[in-house]
């Protein structure tokens, strides 16, 4: 699924336009990562919840040269699904 999935969905169940549909996703998207860049917490209720963790700093392999990387710390997106969400049924093989 991708965000224009989502703009059409908005607007065939509603009676607002695209444009309008497509002004309320992206304002939806920028309020999640104006929220995440800020360090705070998304709770979507029966849905789930999204926050943002410390990575830790960490040694990788440079895959050309073998070469040791350090790796800095750093944050990243963590996103941890209501019971609602996890109680949907496993997709099929053709899905």
């Amino acid at each position: 699924m991708i965000k224009l999935d989502i703009v059409n969905a908005i607007v065939q169940k509603t009676s607002i336009t695209r444009t309008k549909a497509e002004q309320a996703v992206e304002t939806v998207f920028e309020a999640m990562k104006n929220a995440l860049g800020g360090g705070r917490r998304i709770e979507l209720r029966r849905f789930g919840v999204f926050n943002v963790k410390p990575r830790k700093t960490g040694i990788g392999r440079n895959p050309r040269t073998g070469q040791q990387v350090n790796i800095p710390p750093g944050k990243a997106v963590r996103f941890k699904p209501g019971k609602e969400l996890q109680a949907l049924p496993a997709p099929t093989a053709n899905e």
